[in-house]
């Protein structure tokens, strides 16, 4: 005689519930207070969507270590991109500074030849 599936028994069975849950974690968003443990029932599925949880934890933390290290990288990257431009403005102002010079030079000898060629008459 084939004996009937007691209460005890039914509790170890899967609940389709928590199926349910845990399909929702592995392709959608799964809210943690709608998991409701009574008993051992649904304890598997809790441990599964625990260990679940964990493992994108880790890679969330991961992701955002390598993150950390990409911005640490621009930073230093952008301050000798500053650096360089300071450099070329210095470059620039100092170019400046010495064509003003010339060019002060210039007119000088321009305003002086003129003024020869005007006393020559």
């Amino acid at each position: 005689m084939a004996a009937s599936p007691s209460r005890t028994d039914a509790q170890f069975l899967p609940a389709p519930e928590a199926e349910s849950q845990l399909s929702s974690l592995v392709y959608g968003s799964f809210n943690f207070s709608d998991l409701k443990i009574s008993g051992l029932v649904n304890f598997p599925s809790y441990l599964m969507l625990l260990l679940m949880n964990a493992d994108i934890s880790q890679e969330v933390q991961g992701a955002m270590e390598n993150m950390l290290k990409m911005i640490n990288e621009i930073d230093q990257n952008s301050a000798q991109v500053m650096e360089e431009i300071e450099k070329c403005k210095d470059s620039a102002l100092e170019r400046k500074r010495i064509l003003e010079e010339e060019k002060e030079r210039f007119q000088k000898a321009a305003y002086t030849v003129l003024d020869m060629l005007n006393n020559r008459d």
